[in-house]
């Protein structure tokens, strides 16, 4: 003996179903750049500071270095390089190591 169990089905009136347009365009985000700034102290001279910037800092040369060093003197710091945060963060503590007062690594 079979038996067959029913259930009622019951049909639900819908309406088709809009998905929405999903935008395939990739917005490319750019890293940000560092700034590498040396603050200006009481205990460092400017030789000593200008030949750090010309040893650590690629491709500085002896007239920026000086120019820099007198804006950390004049100004209380000087932006000495600007670029992506991991060669900054390496110029950074290099200088940092060398004795020159930094402040803090900021984005650009």
């Amino acid at each position: 003996m079979s038996k067959e169990l029913s259930y009622p089905i019951k049909m639900m009136a819908t309406s088709p179903t809009i998905a929405p347009t999903q935008s395939r365009q990739v917005v490319r985000k750019p890293y940000p750049n560092y700034k590498v700034i040396v603050l200006n102290d009481d205990f460092n001279t400017f030789q000593h500071v200008a030949e750090c910037l010309m040893k650590y800092i690629p491709g500085m040369t002896s007239d920026v270095a000086w120019n820099l060093t007198e804006q950390i003197h004049n100004e209380g710091q000087a932006i000495v390089w600007t670029g992506p945060q991991e060669p900054a963060e390496l110029y950074h503590q290099q200088l940092s190591r060398a004795g020159l007062t930094m402040a803090p690594l900021e984005a650009a």
